[in-house]
């Protein structure tokens, strides 16, 4: 196969890089690679994490030739950026794309989202000064769905976003949100050009309702990127942080599963991240890796695929989640926050906890 034009002779792996995919991403000029990395665990948000260990996996999966990064200043509240500017220090910047992304930030739950134009120029400005970059490939509204009205985002964050291109310290623009039905309507009504999604956990052994929007987001040429493919620490043998918004069903279903695994020496997030690679549609994984033997882990799993035993065992460990009454916890979160934000009593953990 012919090498990616983030490809540099000498740096990379030029072995490893031509075992890897790479796919267009919707409209942009960017071939990204199947597999790309997560720096949520950049951060405390993940539990405990080590900066040689984060450097140590960004150096691998970038000459590996993984070339899509994904950062936020949410992550640990601006630490993730801050870090990964520290990994990124000596390596090319033509080896890699980067995308971040604005709206939202702080721990206070009072303080945590801000879509206005005012705040998004000025966070582009500190991230690229954590990251120590001039610009970044992509720059996304984070969790629109938080946004106060949706003509918040369109009329505002956006036109502002654009603004931010034309200056060159952007390329591409993009969505996130848990709702995928949110980020189609805001693709839809928008007058903004809109390059990318970024999706998390509706791809997943648990939930697949991003299948059911692929169609219309490639109708319109929108980059789909896949994160989480674990739900966010569900589908793993050492489980999710105790912030975690899925209903208890889906817990004890998680629970079930990981026990039989652990049980039979199989790593269910082995198998979360194979399930999520077979699926069509999205043009790569996105994946937190923020040690470098997850990150040979995780090309092991996109090479080779699964061993005879956990082939074995991954059709036993998907039936767990057959019977699920709900296999989602849209809306859980949303509607937390806003009791928060009204100063009633029921507030999930995800807004009140370490995060």
């Amino acid at each position: 196969m012919s090498l990616p034009e983030t490809f540099i002779r000498g740096f990379h792996d030029e072995k490893a890089v031509r075992k890897m995919t790479y796919t267009k991403l919707g409209k942009t000029d960017m071939n990204v690679s199947k597999i790309s990395l997560g720096t949520g665990g950049f951060s405390y948000f993940y539990g405990e994490f080590n900066i040689e260990d984060c450097k140590k996996a960004v150096h691998e999966a970038i000459r590996s030739g993984i070339n899509y990064i994904d950062t936020g200043p949410w992550y640990g509240h601006g630490v993730a950026e801050e870090v990964l500017g520290k990994c990124l220090e000596g390596i090319p910047r033509k080896a890699y794309y980067l995308a971040t992304k604005i709206g939202r930030y702080e721990k206070d739950p009072k303080l945590m989202f801000d879509f206005s134009a005012k705040k998004t120029k000025e966070s582009i400005d500190v991230t690229l000064k954590r990251l120590k970059l001039e610009y970044v490939d992509v720059l996304q509204v984070h969790d629109i769905e938080f946004a106060a009205d949706m003509n918040i985002i369109i009329n505002e964050t956006l036109p502002a976003i654009e603004d931010i291109v034309k200056s060159g310290k952007a390329k591409y623009i993009g969505l996130t949100a848990y709702p995928v039905s949110t980020l189609l309507e805001c693709i839809e009504r928008s007058k903004t050009n809109i390059d990318m999604i970024l999706s998390y956990t509706r791809l997943t052994m648990i939930d697949d309702t991003l299948n059911h929007f692929i169609p219309k987001l490639q109708a319109r040429d929108i980059g789909i990127v896949n994160a989480s493919a674990n739900g966010m620490g569900l589908l793993s043998n050492f489980g999710p942080q105790d912030w975690h918004p899925a209903p208890q069903e889906i817990k004890d279903a998680c629970t079930k599963a990981r026990n039989f695994c652990k049980e039979n020496d199989v790593e269910l997030g082995k198998l979360a991240i194979f399930y999520s690679l077979q699926q069509k549609g999205p043009e790569t994984v996105l994946i937190g890796m923020n040690k470098p033997e997850l990150v040979s882990a995780n090309l092991d799993v996109l090479i080779n695929g699964l061993t005879p035993k956990e082939k074995e065992f991954y059709g036993k460990v998907l039936k767990f989640f057959e019977n699920l009454s709900v296999k989602h916890w849209e809306n859980i979160e949303l509607e937390n926050y806003q009791k928060l934000m009204k100063g009633e009593d029921g507030a999930c953990q995800f807004f009140t906890t370490k995060q």
